[in-house]
């Protein structure tokens, strides 16, 4: 295995900006965003949550919100039916569990209906500055390229990568192989000839060598705003 820190000191260096894509204001408009991201890109998150959270940007009106006024807004979104019911329902519980305040920690986070551990530490890290590792695809594909894990559970890469990398790095770590694996170490095709940490990448050369070939794959930033 390659030094891991030294994977992440170099994408430091790399993305020096990286930070939450979700567009929000506050830790309940994170939370519900998160969890509508889910199967969707963040672009089209922020292009849809401004009009949700006109209308319904606290607990208290989500939690009373017509289901359907819910569902008709966020319709473009996949799994619109699912999402609007989780959303709606985690609202009410934030009134009827927690005060109308998002939970601070992973274990009443994760009570809350759609979601999970990664919804979870996106909120604790982005919303409360408390770090977490946030296992989306992205992340779990980089984590067993870079050899730091070998597991599809994201639960064990979670646990496998703390290990690795300081606690107080784990929020922006997340966000650094997010960003990367968006725009540069794709699933299908990875542009290894354009990649800022090929040398030190123990995976380098399953995608295109070729730098002019290998730059023509590389996403920009303007693709995900």
């Amino acid at each position: 295995m390659r030094q891991p820190q030294a994977i992440y000191k170099s994408l430091v260096k790399s993305y020096p900006d990286a930070d939450c894509e979700l567009d929000f204001e506050s830790p309940f408009q994170l939370l519900v965003a998160t969890v509508l991201s889910a199967q969707c890109t963040d672009k089209r998150i922020n292009a849809v949550t401004p009009k949700l959270f006109k209308k319904f940007g606290t607990p208290k009106k989500l939690a009373s919100a017509d289901i359907h006024q819910v569902e008709e807004i966020i319709r473009s979104l996949g799994l619109y039916r699912m999402k609007a019911q989780n959303i709606k329902a985690l609202s009410q519980k934030l009134i009827h569990d927690f005060g109308g305040e998002v939970p601070s920690n992973i274990q009443d986070l994760i009570t809350l209906p759609g979601v999970g551990r990664k919804t979870a530490n996106v909120v604790l890290g982005h919303a409360f500055g408390i770090p977490g590792i946030t296992v989306d695809t992205h992340f779990g594909r980089l984590s067993r390229r870079f050899g730091w894990s070998t597991s599809e559970d994201p639960t064990v890469v979670e646990r496998d990568v703390a290990a690795l990398i300081p606690e107080k790095e784990w929020t922006n770590l997340s966000q650094i192989l997010i960003w990367h694996g968006r725009r540069v170490c794709h699933s299908r095709k990875p542009a290894c000839g354009a990649c800022p940490i090929a040398r030190l990448c123990p995976s380098v050369g399953i995608g295109e060598m070729d730098k002019v070939k290998a730059l023509a794959l590389v996403k920009s930033d303007e693709d995900f705003r």
